[in-house]
């Protein structure tokens, strides 16, 4: 059973994300955003020297917000997770049933149906 407190979406995307680096020094670049919930989601092919506890922005499309780095995996992965005090920039409304229609909004140019993962 999943212990998630939110729906998921299994997708792929492009976001840009930049920061400060585990030296102190400035990034950015384009890598692939998936498993997306409101919260948060995870980043692929991080190429970046960052760590758990960074606190990075992260842009898709037109919204961008800043969310904190909580785990790394292998590869370049990372699990970030919204700041509290940021919007949801990824326009989902994960609080209808499933089947329906989940609330992307056409600013992004998203399909209006994903398959929801992690949700037990």
């Amino acid at each position: 059973m999943d212990r998630r407190r939110e729906r998921r979406l299994n997708l792929e995307l492009p976001v840009r994300i930049w920061g400060m680096d585990r030296m102190g020094r400035p990034f950015a670049e384009i890598v692939r955003i998936r498993n997306v919930s409101n919260g948060g989601a995870v980043l692929a092919k991080v190429r970046s020297k960052v760590q758990t506890g960074d606190a990075l922005d992260v842009q898709l499309g037109a919204s961008r917000s800043q969310f904190r780095i909580v785990w790394m995996g292998p590869a370049g992965e990372a699990g970030i997770q919204a700041l509290e005090m940021e919007a949801p920039i990824f326009g989902m409304d994960l609080g209808r049933e499933m089947g329906t229609d989940i609330g992307m909004g056409p600013s992004i140019g998203l399909p209006r149906f994903f398959d929801m993962v992690g949700t037990g």
